[in-house]
């Protein structure tokens, strides 16, 4: 089956169901459940949306760039008050910054509520926090710098039904690589999108990829699918230290994101908070 046929016209049809070939969700009940993995967290915006994203260093963040648009409108949301929320459990964080400015992957198309093989590739956002996360609160993770010889993989994202706590598949697969689009049989769900997709590295995981959008097959099996992403990161990187990123700046007076808040978040890949 080609590639466009095989990707979901919109998320909205990808569903939370057990994966046969990769091991069940485990949810990170406590901080001790939590140890390692600080750097993910969750990603909220002020209408009341979160995404899933991940620290790749002190004062840098990733995750899907469809996160930052609205699905209906295809504008780019009012990223002011983003807050990125590292660790998050049941209310609280271990650490949250104020995302400060921020880069779409260049040439990424917005395709609304819909991933595509034309969005997919470049469905990237480097986002650049307000204050430095210190070590001792979440140790960021590295861009895996490969992916042909890589089969066994494994994944951390908030989704809905599961947003007040990660969830963590131990074990799941990349089952085809396409040009620059990855395919995996992992289980995520609406709120995954920019869920990091870790490999093992010697001793230590890095990610190999994010959560850009997903699909039911005919045979009722689920697959997801994300970009390479070391040359894109590289990129966005630059474009950061350049003129090209989008400011945001916070009043004194902003208010605090509460958990259960805003406004509805259109949609299909972008979920309400509380959700």
């Amino acid at each position: 089956m080609k590639l466009f046929g095989k990707i979901a016209l919109c998320f909205g049809l990808l569903m939370a169901s057990p994966v046969a070939s990769g091991t069940a969700l485990e949810t990170m009940k406590n901080r001790g459940d939590m140890l390692g993995w600080e750097a993910v967290g969750r990603l909220d915006l002020a209408d009341g949306g979160f995404c899933t994203a991940v620290l790749i260093a002190t004062d840098q963040v990733l995750t899907a760039a469809h996160c930052l648009y609205d699905p209906d409108t295809r504008k780019s949301r009012d990223a002011r008050n983003a807050v990125f929320r590292a660790g998050y459990l049941n209310g609280d964080a271990l650490t949250e910054r104020r995302v400060e400015k921020y880069v779409i992957a260049e040439g990424y198309v917005n395709e609304g509520g819909k991933a595509t093989a034309r969005s997919i590739p470049r469905d990237v956002a480097l986002l650049k926090l307000d204050s430095p996360i210190f070590s001792s609160e979440a140790d960021p993770f590295l861009v895996h710098s490969g992916s042909e010889d890589v089969t066994n993989v494994q994944v951390m994202s908030y989704g809905r039904g599961r947003s007040q706590a990660m969830s963590w598949q131990r074990r799941c697969n990349k089952v085809g690589h396409y040009k620059t689009i990855l395919e995996f049989d992992c289980d995520t769900t609406f709120g995954s999108s920019g869920a990091p997709v870790f490999v093992k590295h010697g001793g230590r995981v890095r990610i190999l990829s994010l959560v850009s959008g997903g699909t039911n097959l005919e045979d009722g099996s689920t697959r997801v699918f994300g970009m390479e992403l070391q040359e894109v990161v590289s990129d966005l990187k630059r474009k950061m230290r350049g003129e090209s990123a989008v400011v945001n700046r916070v009043g004194t007076g902003a208010k605090r994101i509460t958990v259960g808040g805003g406004n509805r978040a259109g949609g299909a890949r972008f979920v309400k908070v509380g959700q």
